[in-house]
């Protein structure tokens, strides 16, 4: 199998039927990856999750986000058949959102406050901040926020930056999906209000 096929069948999505790869699969697909992923700036998380366009089944609407929670990756098809893939940190188990949403807002350096039941769930953490945190780098927002809506409602999720760029890659947070902040910052200046967006 040459390599543009390795990276064809590691960016097929499973949710279309096509059978998750192995792990072995997953590395040599990686070592095969272009030069300008190979060559990209060493973030503090795995080379998979580094940035990469890779191909997607065509059934998958340019402009749209697809979240896969279990895989860690975030696509945003930018052209028929193509997408930006990124690593993304999820929701833990109990938390995870699943859905259909889409960008009802977008906000740079956003400001952030815990929901109650974030507060609830865990006091120690959160109740400090019940008054809300202003948008800055030690925000745990990051850079940029994308904020999810439902029926015009918004859902509390956020795609966003983090402080803890070492979460990619892993479910750790209280619903939201975390990115890297330069990560982040390359899908906000792309992505407008009303963009689609279906995680699973």
């Amino acid at each position: 199998m040459d390599r543009r096929t390795l990276v064809a069948s590691f960016a097929a999505l499973p949710i279309l039927g096509v059978p998750a790869i192995s792990r072995a699969q997953t590395v040599r697909t990686v070592a095969a990856a272009p030069p300008e992923v190979e060559t990209a700036p060493k973030w503090p998380i795995a080379p998979q999750y580094y940035p990469t366009k890779v191909t997607v089944r065509p059934e998958y609407e340019p402009g749209s986000i697809i979240i896969l929670s279990d895989r860690f990756f975030l696509y945003h098809v930018i052209e028929k058949r193509k997408a930006m893939r990124y690593g993304v940190a999820v929701g833990r188990a109990e938390l995870v959102f699943r859905g259909e949403a889409e960008v009802g807002r977008k906000v740079e350096w956003p400001s952030w406050k815990p929901t109650p039941e974030m507060i609830q769930r865990n006091p120690g953490a959160y109740a400090r901040y019940a008054d809300g945190m202003p948008g800055g780098p030690k925000n745990p927002l990051g850079a940029r926020a994308l904020y999810l809506y439902q029926n015009g409602r918004d859902t509390a999720i956020r795609i966003h930056g983090t402080t803890e760029p070492q979460s990619i890659g892993h479910a750790v947070s209280n619903g939201c999906i975390r990115m890297v902040n330069d990560h982040v910052i390359a899908l906000f200046d792309q992505v407008p209000i009303g963009t689609k967006v279906t995680v699973y």
